[in-house]
């Protein structure tokens, strides 16, 4: 089961937070063969969607994962409240989802 975290995005600015992945017993998952993605959208049936840039910690075998957005992607995004999530595929092509949860994006008063 994914967990459930809310974010906040500026808009018009730079983005990013990291997850440390563990397992159900509490142990960093080691990423090495894995890939990631994430998406914002304003409803879970949207066509218009956002992605995350992912990056993967060194070593992978510490379970840190980064997403962000620059400020060029979130200065297109209108304010408001949307929904996200984070999901890893392994090497073996097993698909989970991390996280999810809602993303408000506040909005930009200089420009």
């Amino acid at each position: 089961m994914a967990a459930k975290a809310n974010i906040v995005i500026d808009q018009g600015a730079d983005f990013s937070t990291t997850i440390t992945v563990t397992d159900d017993a509490g142990d960093t998952v080691d990423l090495t063969n894995y890939t990631a993605s994430g998406q914002i959208r304003k409803h879970y049936t949207s066509n218009t969607s956002y992605d995350f840039t992912m990056s993967f910690g060194t070593p992978r075998s510490a379970g840190q994962l980064t997403l962000s957005m620059g400020r060029a992607v979130t200065s297109t995004i209108e304010a408001g409240r949307y929904v996200y999530d984070v999901e890893i595929t392994s090497g073996a092509n097993t698909r989970s989802r991390l996280v999810e949860g809602i993303a408000t994006i506040t909005p930009e008063v200089t420009r």
